[in-house]
Parts: structure tokens; sequence; C-alpha cells
């Protein structure tokens, strides 16, 4: 009795991209010298643009703008530039305490000196060494007050002993000063855009002038420099991002030897090496013509850009060699080869660029120009391999030897690929769907811990054990102010600051806040009104009260540092020191802020989010949280639509991003299993790997349904599949993963664990489309008993019936 046959899924194609097909086919290899001489042009043209480039990164390119909470701080963020985007620079004693003259010469100098450093708010720098730190107290005569630094200081003993009066008179004990005495901090606030000539700042000059200027200068063995802050980060990102030419060297190294393996031909490899780097060039010169730079997320792009050249060039050398094998000339295997890759080529790119596309619905600026920058990269590389690779092959064609391997190839299945192929037949096909559903079910279970934010103290985009973790490690253990600033606003009308219900409104949410899990302490007006309403009275406890007396607050008002008054007395900061910015702890604080508010909001004050570090990182997941889902039903459904239009068939849809999905979801399971929140840094990789992954099922489909149409058998069908492109796409998941697992060497933890997991989905997409794709097809599609005349004869040894599939 013959087999069933799985009956075709769609139409031939006979329509737009077909007709296009045989007209760029016709016009390609009727003027070849002109096509190669154009892309020359281009290459050298936007190679001498891509020149250019340099490093780009801002502070607001890293967060939401749109997010109301983030407009409401860039609406006020002249008025909280000390409490946001701040650096720390602590100066410590190894040899003793603060109270030292060689020390306080060493504090003043490293002051002055990041007073001139281009970028920084000098206004608002809070030191020992600044004007604005000052000491208060209550005394006899009343309250009185000074500058820490005594007037006259000289160093001597007796100044030194003045010196460490107003210290600790000052309350500045556990923020500036550390708790041991051991070290003392500049605060730097700094100015995102230079006000003269709006430029914005350059974090990696400022970062490298922190430590040309400060830390190379006057670090020893006596003295101990640590510097915390988004600039920072920013300057430790720039700076990992260096090695990566030597990662992108490697890459191109291991590819052209796999490469090389998989064809036995040194001149396919070297001319889609060629293809692919002028890629690369095309990639990097447009996204400079464009206006922009490369920031620590997007330098990882042409990564990628090379590896999905690589991964879809490959096709192209499997169709010319068994073109070859079939007796065509150079230039007809070249046509061959285009003719039956574009349509299945353009279709896989096209989902490629949606993968990637569809990052723009996440408004943050890094990810946005991620996501055009990889558009980009596809892009080009749908000119560079679907016509001037077919090009070149047609003079270069393939090598006697690598004809002989895909003989090889074609004449003997390797055991492995057997079994792999017999996952189109019923009862494995059955097995390996419920091993799939059981994958999925996996998954889920794995993924329910998954969190939105970051889940690891300090910044969780370099390593544990890298120099801005281990100071950042050290500002948490010596002082009692965290560097997690949670900043919530009390608008007022102008001057409605001083109003007592505003104060007792603070005082109120001061109390909630200090409930929570995480929060360290609270710091606003209201705490000051304390402090001054008190000593105005001889310091007597029952004064210890805000009170009604808009006279006496007045007084109090003014004594309140300037930065928690906000200019016009119209928004003044409540601020709240985190443990940590653990997204647990953002959470809860953002969700006691947004209750309190709806709760005690009056015509008189209203309290609104957000500002500080802490503050617009719990906005930005609130934004990742929202976008994430809506992101993935984007990619899927765009993806399935191109699926739709392609193959003609929902079934054969289905087959196709099932796979997807499931890797996905296991995705997810293995970030929550490495403690990877969901972020900035991890929300792409989900993209792309869905873009990427939906090449592998187009390509091995696309010559499964070829099979078919002659009216083989799914199982004989399939076996053919896998014998040329499965064994193709088999490679392409490992090109691709070798392309990304170089990134596991990065100083930058972020890249590091976008290569394992982008290692992990390509890798996980081959195996779906090669396994589940082929046993879903025999659950799904609909089978037809084929005529006599296209039945296939049997034979007992796999490559026999291969052998006859072939000729049929």
């Amino acid at each position: 009795m013959s087999e069933t046959t799985v009956t075709s899924a769609r139409a031939p194609h006979g329509g737009l991209l077909k007709r296009l097909e045989r007209r760029l086919e016709g016009a390609l290899f009727r003027h070849r010298a002109a096509t190669v001489a154009v892309f020359a042009l281009l290459t050298v043209w936007l190679g001498w643009v891509a020149l250019g480039l340099r490093p780009d990164a801002s502070f607001e390119k890293m967060i939401p703008t749109h997010h109301p909470a983030i407009a409401n701080y860039l609406a006020h963020e002249d008025n909280l530039r000390g409490l946001s985007n701040v650096v720390r620079v602590v100066v410590e004693n190894r040899k003793g305490d603060i109270f030292d003259p060689g020390f306080q010469e060493v504090l003043r100098k490293v002051n002055d000196e990041v007073f001139y450093i281009p970028g920084v708010d000098r206004a608002g720098m809070r030191s020992l060494w600044t004007p604005n730190v000052m000491w208060g107290e209550v005394t006899a005569e009343g309250f009185e007050a000074g500058p820490v630094i005594p007037d006259g200081y000289d160093g001597s003993p007796r100044a030194l002993e003045q010196l460490r009066a107003n210290v600790f008179r000052s309350g500045e004990v556990g923020t500036l000063v550390a708790n041991d005495l051991r070290s003392a901090l500049v605060l730097v606030p700094l100015m995102e855009r230079n006000p003269e000539t709006g430029e914005r700042l350059d974090y990696g000059r400022f970062a490298t002038d922190l430590e040309e200027r400060i830390r190379a200068r006057y670090e020893n063995e006596a003295v101990g420099i640590r510097i915390v802050g988004f600039a920072k980060v920013i300057g430790e990102l720039i700076d990992g991002a260096v090695p990566i030419l030597g990662y992108f060297l490697l890459t191109l190294v291991l590819t052209a030897a796999l490469l090389f393996w998989y064809s036995r031909c040194l001149r396919s490899t070297l001319t889609t090496l060629v293809c692919c780097l002028i890629a690369v060039v095309w990639q990097l010169g447009i996204v400079r013509l464009l206006g922009y730079g490369l920031d620590p997320y997007s330098i990882l792009v042409p990564f990628l850009t090379f590896a999905i050249g690589i991964s879809h060039a490959v096709q192209n050398i499997n169709a010319t060699a068994n073109a070859a094998l079939d007796g065509a000339d150079r230039v007809e295997a070249a046509k061959r080869s285009f003719r039956s890759l574009f349509v299945a080529g353009t279709v896989a790119l096209l989902c490629d660029a949606v993968g990637f596309a569809t990052l723009l619905v996440i408004r943050i600026g890094v990810i946005q120009e991620l996501a055009i920058s990889a558009s980009i990269g596809v892009a080009v590389i749908i000119f560079s391999k679907m016509f001037l690779l077919p090009v070149l092959m047609s003079w270069t064609g393939v090598s006697p030897a690598a004809v002989a391997h895909a003989r090889r190839r074609r004449d003997h299945l390797p055991w492995l690929w057997q079994q792999v192929a017999r996952c189109a037949q019923p009862r494995p096909a059955v097995v390996v769907t419920l091993a799939g559903a059981a994958l999925l079910a996996l998954g889920y279970w794995g993924a329910r811990d998954l969190q939105i934010g970051d889940l690891d103290p300090g910044a969780p985009e370099l390593r544990t054990d890298s120099r801005y973790n281990r100071d950042a490690a050290f500002l948490v253990e010596h002082y009692a102010t965290s560097t997690d600033v949670f900043v919530v606003m009390a608008e007022t009308p102008p001057q409605g600051c001083r109003d007592y219900q505003v104060l007792a409104g603070m005082d109120l949410l001061a109390a909630e806040l200090e409930r929570v899990p995480g929060v360290q302490r609270t710091v606003s007006m209201s705490d000051f009104a304390y402090r001054v309403l008190a000593g105005n009275n001889e310091g007597n406890p029952k004064w210890y009260a805000i009170s009604r007396n808009k006279y006496a607050l007045g007084g109090a008002f003014q004594k309140t540092p300037k930065e928690y008054i906000g200019n016009g007395c119209a928004m003044t900061p409540f601020v709240v020191y985190l443990n940590d910015h653990k997204a647990a702890t953002l959470s809860a604080v953002m969700a006691t802020v947004r209750d309190f508010a709806a709760r005690h909001d009056s015509d008189k004050v209203r309290f609104t989010l957000v500002g500080g570090n802490a503050g617009i990182e719990a906005a930005t997941n609130e934004v990742i949280r929202d976008a994430e889902r809506t992101m993935l039903m984007l990619v899927y459904a765009i993806v399935a639509l191109l699926l739709l239009i392609e193959f003609r068939s929902l079934r054969v849809t289905i087959c196709i991003v099932v796979p997807l999905y499931i890797t996905s979801v296991l995705c997810e399971a293995i970030m929550a299993w490495m403690g990877l929140g969901v972020k900035v840094a991890t929300l792409p990789v989900i993209a792309l790997g869905v873009g990427i992954g939906v090449d592998y099922g187009i390509y091995i489909y696309n010559r499964l349904q070829s099979c078919l149409d002659r009216g083989l058998p799914l199982a004989e069908a399939y076996l053919l599949t896998v014998a040329t492109t499965g064994r193709a796409v088999a490679f392409t998941g490992l090109t691709l993963a070798v392309g990304v697992l170089t990134w596991i060497g990065s100083d930058i933890k972020f890249q590091a664990d976008m290569g394992l997991l982008l290692t992990f989905m390509f890798l996980w997409n081959m195996v779906g489309a090669l396994v589940l794709l082929p046993a879903l097809a025999r659950l799904l599609l609909p089978a037809t008993r084929p005529a006599a005349a296209t039945a296939t004869p049997r034979h007992p040894e796999p490559h026999l019936r291969l052998a006859d599939a072939q000729r049929s």
C-alpha cells in the first residue's frame, strides 16, 4: 500500500514577488560588471562615512521620555539635578581618618578639579569644601550656623578640631562623610546639555576626565578614589565596548573556518565573507548618515548583521553546489540559486526586519535606535546576499571539491539525519509533538518568577567584580545614604510649599513610605521644619513639630537647603533613599506613592512622580512591562501575516510559529533561572530571537513544499529536505550561535547575557524547525493518496529512497 501524501499548502508563486524575481534575474546577470561596480563604489563611500561614527550615550536616551512621570521629571529637571543624574566621587584615607591635613588638601584639590570638568552643574555641587554645606546648632544665644570648613582654615590642629566639631554638627555623617569617618565624597550633579551651546553632555569624555584628572592623579597607597553614578556606568560601558573589535575578528575567523568546513570551497567562503562584510560597512555608514552613533547597546548590531548575512548566504552556497552537481555551469548555477532563494529569502529577511522593527513600540531611545540600526542591517543584507552574492558566484562558482562534497552529502545521509527525518512519520510525530508540549509547560512553569527590572545591586550591566560595582559596594557599606534615590514631587501653587497642609502631607507620606520594605529613610522640607522650629525655641522638644503659624514656617523655609526647595516654592522634592533598585522595591514604592496621592491630593498640594535615579528606573520598568507583551504579540502577528502571505495556509503558519513560541517561553524561563529581569538590556533578545529564528522554518518548509508539489509522500519529501536544506539550516543555526557566543567574553555583563540568550534561541529555534515543524506538519496538514504515476518506489535503505526522491 502506498504512503499517503501531504498536499501542498499553497498555490505556486505567480504574484508580484515572482514577477520581480524574473525581472531582477535578467537585469542582474545581463549587467554583472555594472552591478559589482555600483556595489564597490557604494561600499567605498559608505565605508568612508562610517569612519565618522563615534560613541553616543545620553541619559535621556536611556529613559522613556513619554511616560507621564518622566515628563514630569523633565519639566522640573532644573530643580532636581542634584537628585537624579549625579556622580559621587569618594576620597578615602587609607591610613587614617578625614581629620588629617594631608587628606583635607587632597579632598580640596579633588573638589576644585571636579568643579572645572565640563558638564558639571557647579552651583549644585556639595562637599565639605563647598560653601553650601553648613553646620547648625542651638545655643544659649539662639540658632547658629556656618560653613563646615571654618573661616581661616589652615590645617592646624586647632582648625582640624573645629572641622571635626562642624562635621558632627552638620548632620552630614553618613551622607557626605562616611560612617567610619575614613572617607568623604564630592556630590556632583550633571547637566544633560550645555546651557550655552545646547550640545549634549559627552558621557564618554566626562568619564575619561574623571579617570584622568581625578583617579589617575590622586589615587595612591594613602588615598583611594571611588566614583559612582550614571555617567561613570556609561563610561565603563564605552570602555568595555573597545574590545568589541577583537570579538568581531574572532567571530570572523571562526565563521570562516566553519563555512569552509561546510562547503569545502575556499572561493565561495571568501566570496561570502566579502559580501557579509560589505553589509556591515553599509549598515554602519547608513547609521552615520541618519545622525546616529554607537551606544553600548547598538554596538552589537554589526555582529548580528554579519551573522545573519552568513546564515542566509549558506543557502546560496548550498543551492549553487547542488546546481553544479546537476551539471549547470557557473552562470546557470548562480541563476538557479537566485531563482530558488529569492522569494523564500526575501520573506525570511522581511521577518527578520519585523522582529527588529517591533522594538520601536518600546519608546526608549536606546531600544528604538537599536531597532533602527538592526533593521538597516537586514535591509542591506537583502541587497548584498540577494543581488551581489549570486553575481559574484556566477564568476567564482564552486570548486570541484565542493561539488564532490555535495555529491557525498546527497548520496549518503548519516544515521543522525535519518533519525531527524523520521519526525515526519506518524508515530514519531506524535512523540515529538508531546515533547514540545511538555517543554512549553516547563517553560511556563520556569518563567513564572520572571520579573521586570534589575534584580541585582550596583550596576547589573557590569560584572559583579567590576571596578564600578566594587566602588558602589563601598558606598553602600560605609555610608548611611544610599545611591538609589527616589524623588516624589510635592507640587503647589507659587510660594505654596510653606503651607502647613503641604508639610503635614509630607510628614504623613514619610510615615507610610518608611514602613515599605527596602526604604532606608526619607528627607524633605518637613524634616528641616521640625529641627529649625525647635532650634528657634531653645531646642525645646515641645516645639519639635510643624507649626500652623505661617511666619514660623517662613523662618524654617529660610534655613532649608536649596535642593529641597524648588524655584518659586512651587515644587518641593521629597527624597526617598532605598536599600537597592530591585524591581520589587521600586514597584512597592511606586504603588505606595500613588495610593497616598489618590487619598491626599488637594488644591493646595499634589504628590506627583518621579525623580531620582531609582524613580526614573521605576518608570522605565513600567514602560517595559506594558510594552513587553504588546511587542511580542505584534512580532508574532506580523510574522504570522507574512507567513500567511507566503504559504497561503494557516496550518503551515502554525507549523512554523509554534516552535518559535516554545523557544520564547523557554528563553523567559532561562532568564528567570539566571536571575535576569526583563529590562532595557534584555528585552530586545526575545524579539531578535523570533525575527531571526523564523528563517529556519521558512527555508525548511519552502524546500519541503517543493518536494510535496512533485507528489512525494511527506516522509520521503522531508528526507530529501533534511539531506539538502535541513543540513544547511543546521549549519546556519551553528553559525549564528558562534557569531553571538563570542560576546560572553565581554567585560560588559549585559552583552555577555545577550550573547548567551541569543545563542540558546538560535540553536533551539533551529532544533524546533528541524524536529517539531515536520511533526506538526504530519499532524496538521491534509493528506491525500498520490496518483500511481507519481508514487515513489520504496526501498529499505534511507539513502536509496533519497536518491530515488531526487531523481523524481
